[in-house]
């Protein structure tokens, strides 16, 4: 069976295993082994695919279709990670074709870690799309895209795909304008063609269960969910507790845990793997579709959680649900606890909703009013700047004095990196060129540490966003705008005279299919969320 057909045609709980690449050839002795692993993955009928990583932690790897063919010809369904951070929309293309050639249909889409060193030092990150963009793509190739080739006046559609795109989200967050703005994003990366979710690595099955409940009530309770099951040792704890891993943390508590049992003969192995194999039992519990399995570099520590949690007995689950609970001390929930469980509540909202924070809030009242004055179709100013922006010998720039004025104004405001489609209406009047070290158009990234951007230590936009549109009533509406593929081909042109004359992404939304619209879940709890 397809891994299509194993996650949405059946009930089984299926089982995933990442493989991470390495750097070099196949022939390399690390890759011997990864190889080797990979083998041995291929012929254990308990693992229903493997899932290979795409330059892990923005590092040079092998790229994961060599492996994945490797793998794939074995018979063994593939997974492969295809992030944004190393190519451009068009090297994504010409990857996804590649991919499609080789059989691999299977995609974890992700925005991707800000990228690290290299040959003589740090990458360039590219970013060009983020995971909504790919995953639009994606979706335009399986309906047949439409291209118009060199020299030739009609366009005519290619063949489609079959590709089958997952993604990934984090719950796993401090404060209130991290965790809503990632689960609305989920939102948006489902509208766009995701066929299946991944939460990213954590360890508080309260958080565990609040994502069920949060899709169930939005109408997403159909989507099928792998839940994340990292096995730790005692260096990775340490690493996750810096927060070096982008999203990922780990609370004070589980830190000194897993220190406690770093001093026992083992190095804690025996205990790590049960650890594992608990969170198995709590995902199959809960009603996850499956489980994704990380951390694990050998078939002997596969085995020994595959067999450590068939021991379980079948309500064991409930009880490790309430140990595994290391969550941070004023961590936001949506959902109240349930007493009983120490799992999410769905009928009531948590009652710790955070005071919406407002700063710079006179330079958004003031952009507000400008937008509606000179931005509102038919009225205002439109007439005016359109016709005197089309009458200029240069249209795309408009007049001097007026470029001036723009450019002036902006850069002043906004620190405006003139790209000539501007996204300021679409994020609360904040810039994602000069605010945002991956340009995220679409929502925030996973990264963000305890609401700081992970490269640099300012406050993400997005969440700054919420705060603003959250004080107006409006949080919900944070990503109601149409996904935004940003034209490189405007950059250095007038975004108000592109504006005025449709030539932006705001004229051209993406249309999303008809197909991935909510669908509503009877049986389940409909209370919206917060806002």
């Amino acid at each position: 069976m397809t891994l299509r057909e194993k996650i949405e045609g059946t009930r089984d709980f299926v089982l995933g295993v990442e493989l991470v690449s390495t750097r070099g050839t196949v022939t390399e002795t690390r890759a011997a082994k990864t190889v080797s692993f990979a083998d041995e993955l291929s012929a254990d009928d308990r693992v229903d695919w493997v899932s290979i990583t795409d330059n892990a932690g923005g590092n040079p790897q092998l790229a994961p279709a060599a492996l994945g063919g490797l793998i794939r010809a074995a018979g063994r369904e593939v997974v492969v990670h295809l992030s944004c951070k190393d190519f451009n929309r068009n090297a994504l293309e010409s990857e996804a074709w590649h991919l499609s050639s080789q059989g691999l249909h299977n995609l974890l889409v992700l925005t991707g870690d800000y990228s690290g060193a290299g040959i003589h030092g740090g990458a360039k990150p590219v970013f060009d799309i983020d995971s909504i963009g790919l995953l639009t793509l994606l979706a335009e190739m399986n309906a047949g895209l439409d291209v118009t080739r060199p020299g030739a006046k009609k366009t005519s559609r290619l063949a489609g795909t079959e590709f089958f795109p997952g993604c990934v989200v984090t719950n796993f967050k401090l404060h209130e304008n991290e965790v809503v703005p990632q689960l609305l994003k989920l939102e948006k990366k489902l509208q766009c063609g995701a066929r299946w979710v991944i939460n990213q690595i954590g360890y508080d099955s309260r958080k565990i269960h609040e994502l069920l409940v949060w899709l169930a009530a939005r109408g997403w309770g159909h989507v099928p969910v792998i839940g994340n099951v990292y096995v730790l040792n005692p260096g990775v704890a340490r690493l996750f507790r810096t927060q070096t891993i982008p999203g990922v943390v780990l609370s004070d508590e589980l830190a000194a845990l897993c220190e406690s049992h770093a001093a026992s003969p083992d190095r804690g192995k025996a205990f790590f793997l049960e650890f594992a194999a608990k969170q198995l039992a709590i995902y199959r519990g809960l009603g996850y579709r499956g489980a994704y399995l990380g951390g694990v570099h050998s078939m002997a520590d596969v085995d020994r959680v595959l067999t450590i949690e068939k021991r379980f007995a079948p309500d064991d689950w409930r009880q490790f649900a309430k140990e595994i609970r290391f969550s941070r001390p004023g961590e936001y929930f949506v959902y109240a606890e349930d007493p009983a469980t120490g799992l999410a509540d769905p009928t009531r909202a948590s009652g710790t909703s955070a005071p919406a924070r407002t700063g710079g809030a006179f330079t958004y009242r003031f952009s507000k009013l400008v937008h509606g004055l000179m931005f509102t179709e038919g009225r205002g100013l439109w007439n005016a700047g359109k016709k005197i922006t089309g009458a200029a010998r240069d249209p795309r720039q408009g007049p001097a004095w007026l470029r001036f004025a723009e450019h002036a104004g902006k850069s002043v405001m906004f620190g405006c990196k003139d790209c000539g489609d501007c996204s300021l209406l679409d994020i609360a009047y904040l810039c994602p060129e000069s605010d945002c070290a991956k340009n995220q158009r679409n929502g925030p990234c996973g990264g963000t540490r305890d609401g700081k951007c992970e490269v640099a230590d300012f406050d993400c936009i997005w969440s700054r966003a919420y705060d603003r549109l959250k004080a107006e009533g409006r949080a919900d509406a944070l990503l109601a705008h149409a996904p935004v593929l940003q034209d490189q081909n405007l950059r250095g042109t007038s975004s108000w005279a592109n504006t005025w004359h449709h030539r932006d992404h705001l004229a051209h939304p993406t249309t999303i299919p008809p197909a991935q619209t909510p669908i509503p879940v009877t049986g389940r709890p409909a209370n919206p969320p917060p806002t």
